[in-house]
């Protein structure tokens, strides 16, 4: 038993409308316009040069590049077993 009770309707649109004279839209049309005449859009939070944590990155970096392989993850533990 099938049913054919089908009918052509177009999809609405999901989730909330846009409002196109609001400040957001004002934004993300100024930044697609940025973009497009090839400027920079910054995203984020600036990593800072000489933190440890770019020393780490550059280190990490240097070793892919000579050609080493980088453990990723925390060490694995033996497992001892109990005997009961």
């Amino acid at each position: 038993m099938s049913k054919t009770n089908t009918e052509n309707t177009t999809p609405k649109s999901k989730g909330r409308p846009t409002v196109e004279g609001s400040a957001r839209q004002a934004r993300l049309a100024a930044r697609a316009a940025r973009v497009a005449a090839g400027g920079e859009v910054k995203r984020g939070r600036p990593a800072v040069a000489g933190s440890a944590r770019q020393a780490k990155l550059a280190a990490q970096a240097a070793r892919i590049a000579a050609g080493g392989s980088i453990k990723r993850g925390r060490p694995a533990t033996k497992k001892v077993e109990v005997a009961a």
